[in-house]
């Protein structure tokens, strides 16, 4: 199906000036030109029982060295920020919430578990935390607008949103990037993205790395 970017809007700023960015063999890809999210719009979306299929699929063992290594990348330096007993969320952590498993084995924090396909307890969303972990889970959302304000309501003062995602560098390597060969990816952010969350939400803003980023919550 085509789709005209006229007619979009976009899924985080709720912005109408949407231009064309990239086409492949599957999908278009759309840019905002207010937050620079670059978007595929719904009508290339997979259903529901598509998406948790491949979610199924993955193995994400807490015990495997290199996926340490890898969730060590966000926990490090969230865990530099943290004080002793605080509360945490993992937001949209999966079948294996490997992440909790690591920032709780020090037994200095708790960490609750959320997934709409998994772990679906409406209830967490309604507590306040001390910080919000969202690895691997930008990407994937069908409405970051909602989701966005919902994760900074649940945040206290002074809290982390710590989110992991793959961040945009550019045109060119868009067109070859691994990332957007996942089905289940439907919104991609780059550095002027995460500029415009922090200014909407009031937070600060330090990006580590490739795809570590902190929101702090004044």
């Amino acid at each position: 199906m085509e789709t005209q970017p006229g007619k979009e809007h976009c899924p985080l700023c709720r912005g109408k000036e949407i231009d064309f960015f990239h086409r492949d063999r599957t999908r278009i890809y759309l840019c905002c030109r207010h937050c620079s999210l670059i978007f595929v719009p719904d009508s290339y979306w997979l259903s529901r029982q598509e998406e948790k299929a491949i979610y199924d699929l993955h193995e994400n063992d807490s015990k495997d060295q290199g996926y340490r290594r890898f969730l060590s990348r966000l926990c490090t330096p969230l865990q530099a920020r943290l004080q002793p007993n605080q509360k945490g969320l993992d937001f949209g952590c999966g079948p294996g919430p490997a992440l909790a498993a690591k920032m709780e084995e020090h037994g200095l924090w708790s960490v609750a578990l959320y997934d709409p396909f998994y772990y679906n307890d409406p209830s967490l969303l309604e507590r306040e935390y001390d910080f919000i972990c969202a690895t691997e889970v930008a990407e994937h959302l069908c409405d970051p607008d909602k989701e966005f304000g919902r994760l900074f309501d649940m945040l206290r003062s002074g809290g982390t949103l710590a989110i992991m995602t793959k961040l945009v560098t550019g045109k060119q390597a868009f067109s070859n990037w691994h990332y957007i060969r996942d089905p289940t990816h439907i919104c991609f952010y780059s550095q002027t993205t995460f500029d415009y969350l922090a200014r909407r939400f009031t937070a600060g803003l330090e990006i580590i790395g490739s795809d570590v980023i902190m929101l702090t919550k004044k």
